[in-house]
């Protein structure tokens, strides 16, 4: 039995969230949340999967992104506000509890309901980016970079210098990417390179070369790759960020202070109960959770952790579906037997 994926829109006084929804209506919710710069459509290898295994399966489109309210203010991207918008996505659905899934952006939302609204998390599992019990912010991310690869005196942020980059340039950033939105997303969706391991991360030398793109201002003309986008994903990414600009997405990283407050307010001095999946991207050298520090403070946090090695880079759940498919329906099956409908 096939499971068509249907569009949906929530509404309220605060926020208008757009989402792809699939699966019976009354199972068990898994909520998908992407980062950036990405869409609903970046869950698309999952959800008819975990909707033919009985779930109700809900990936929306964030804040700032798609079809979903775009705001003017920095300050609207903080995470916490993102937070609520989930809160309000799940009560729409008539449940009390989902399973949360996020990656890059979508996973400190994702950490954020867990560490403050564990009442509705059956169990939560993040991609790329790990729990910072103190927020997800620069200044708690720099002091765990690998000095082995980036020496303090060359990149004093390692190879998080490209946030650093935002905050100092936020409308140059902006500008380089909307230059070309086609040929942005084309240079920024690729799969991992394990010939790049060791080797400092693009995002380190973003402010050292005035950007992303350095002097041309611009995303240079690459070929689509195939293994992360077809045609038809690479459109509805680009039309989405042609639509809405770059201001929103980009200002998520412009809320450092706002989110480390936010982390602050954590129930039960941030340490997670529930079940928790976390999944290394053994290629993603930004987010390099496998021989730096970075995953340490999960470690110390989270009561039940289960973690998975992904052979891929940083878009694992375009790049490697099946991997990240078969680890989460493992993680479900161990970890929430009664959350199964069928």
């Amino acid at each position: 039995m096939s499971h068509p994926v249907t569009e949906h829109v929530v509404r309220t006084a605060r926020h208008t969230t757009f989402y792809l929804g699939c699966g019976a209506p009354d199972a068990t919710p898994l909520i998908f949340v992407h980062g950036w710069p990405e869409l609903s459509i970046s869950w698309r290898h999952q959800l008819s999967v975990f909707a033919a295994l009985g779930f109700r399966c809900i990936a929306p489109d964030m804040r700032g992104y798609g079809r979903s309210s775009v705001y003017p203010r920095h300050e609207d991207y903080a995470v916490e506000h993102s937070v609520a918008d989930m809160l309000e996505l799940l009560d729409s659905t008539g449940r009390d509890k989902a399973v949360w899934i996020g990656h890059d952006w979508g996973s400190p939302v994702v950490w954020g309901l867990a560490s403050h609204h564990p009442d509705r998390c059956l169990a939560v599992a993040n991609l790329c980016v790990p729990y910072l019990p103190d927020g997800f912010a620069p200044a708690t991310i720099v002091p765990l970079v690998d000095r082995r690869i980036y020496p303090e005196s060359e990149f004093p942020a390692g190879q998080w210098e490209y946030q650093l980059f935002y905050e100092e340039h936020f409308d140059a950033a902006s500008a380089a990417f909307e230059a070309s939105v086609a040929d942005t997303v084309k240079v920024l969706f690729r799969k991992g390179n394990p010939a790049a391991k060791g080797q400092p991360s693009r995002t380190a030398l973003v402010r050292r070369n005035g950007g992303w793109f350095g002097p041309a201002g611009r995303a240079p003309a690459v070929p689509r790759d195939a293994d992360v986008l077809t045609e038809a994903d690479l459109s509805g990414y680009v039309s989405a960020l042609e639509r809405n600009g770059f201001f929103g997405p980009d200002s998520w990283y412009m809320n450092a202070g706002r989110n480390l407050d936010y982390a602050r307010s954590s129930v039960d001095g941030g340490r997670l109960s529930m079940p928790v999946l976390f999944l290394h991207a053994a290629y993603d050298y930004t987010c390099e959770t496998i021989d730096s520090r970075l995953a340490e403070p999960m470690r110390r946090h989270c009561a039940d952790l289960t973690e998975v090695v992904v052979e891929s880079g940083h878009w694992m759940a375009q790049e490697k579906p099946v991997s990240v498919n078969a680890a989460l329906a493992r993680f479900l099956a161990a970890k929430l037997q009664a959350a199964w409908t069928i």
